[in-house]
């Protein structure tokens, strides 16, 4: 007997994983994302990539603003009967009383080896904190934000040249695997749920647009971890005589100069443990992103100019 099989998930992150499932004939009965979006400007309805996708597979696709105090949609979940819902980067959090609808219960793949990184931020803030490594879990939903027993989770290094972009679609890879690795099993009950030893937890909140500051007293290898964190949004930053500049791509330098100081025409900037990083892409307000040999060639920040506080 075919088994029902509800997906629930928004960005780019969840696309494989939803192909994945398809792909390998395994049966999603309906999708969950969230509503189309208005773009900044007003003039455009953005619909999130799980939708798209959703329309291209021919699956049914549900986009209800709220789950919460919801009773056209619990009432849908409980008339559906489903065996298994798979939660990936949904953007909600699942009522408690939803989470009895699904026969096998609501599992969901966290971008983090939990219990570390627990939260809205995980990829991002496990580059800003210069881990060496990170991973997904798979866990069993519950009361709590990624508190739930786990049944596997799976590693990756992360490497110097690695941002939240490249990490991103590493791991959204390797979850469109290893969820085949799983699924038959927690169907079937023969896989083992672990409880997360909780006093591990660590906490990864989501990201504010004026945590992209960069502070140029702090270590070099801290401010490459932020720039590769922050790419491609919201972005680390600069202000130079009142204007913001965006750093896109930097890595460690050998020099060595005063705090915030660019140290030679093509943007080495001292850090404040007495090293440096090269600055290699960045995007002047308002403007188009550019290679630094380019950017340099009209900027207004030369040699000798200082970045800190400017």
């Amino acid at each position: 007997m075919l088994k029902k099989i509800v997906f629930m998930g928004t960005p780019f992150f969840a696309v494989p994983i939803l192909k994945s499932l398809y792909q390998n004939g395994y049966p999603v009965s309906v999708v969950y994302t969230q509503p189309p979006q208005k773009s900044q400007r007003g003039q455009k309805i953005n619909k999130s990539p799980i939708q798209g996708i959703s329309e291209t597979l021919r699956i049914e696709y549900r986009t209800p603003v709220s789950l919460k105090d919801n009773k056209e949609e619990y009432n849908y979940l409980k008339e559906l009967d489903a065996d298994l819902a798979i939660v990936v980067a949904y953007g909600q959090i699942i009522p408690k009383e939803y989470l009895s609808l699904v026969k096998k219960g609501f599992i969901n793949i966290h971008a983090s080896l939990l219990p570390k990184l627990r939260g809205a931020a995980p990829i991002q803030r496990s580059i800003i904190n210069l881990e060496k490594e990170t991973g997904i879990s798979i866990m069993r939903i519950g009361e709590k934000l990624d508190t739930g027993p786990v049944c596997n989770s799976y590693k990756i290094n992360i490497m110097a040249d690695d941002n939240s972009e490249t990490i991103a679609e590493k791991l959204s890879k390797l979850a469109s695997e290893k969820i085949l690795d799983n699924i038959d099993k927690i169907l079937e009950d023969k896989i083992e749920f672990k409880e997360q030893n909780h006093k591990d937890a660590t906490y990864a909140a989501k990201i504010e647009k004026k945590e992209g500051q960069i502070e140029w007293r702090e270590t070099a290898e801290k401010i490459i971890g932020k720039i590769n964190g922050l790419y491609p949004s919201p972005g680390a930053f600069f202000v130079y005589n009142g204007e913001r500049y965006k750093i896109l791509k930097a890595s460690l330098a050998l020099g060595s100069g005063k705090i915030g100081e660019v140290l030679d025409n093509y943007l080495e900037v001292g850090c404040g443990d007495k090293k440096s990083i090269k600055i290699l892409e960045i995007q002047r307000q308002g403007k188009r992103p550019q290679n630094i040999g380019e950017f340099m060639l009209g900027s207004q920040i030369k040699k000798g100019s200082n970045l800190d506080n400017a």
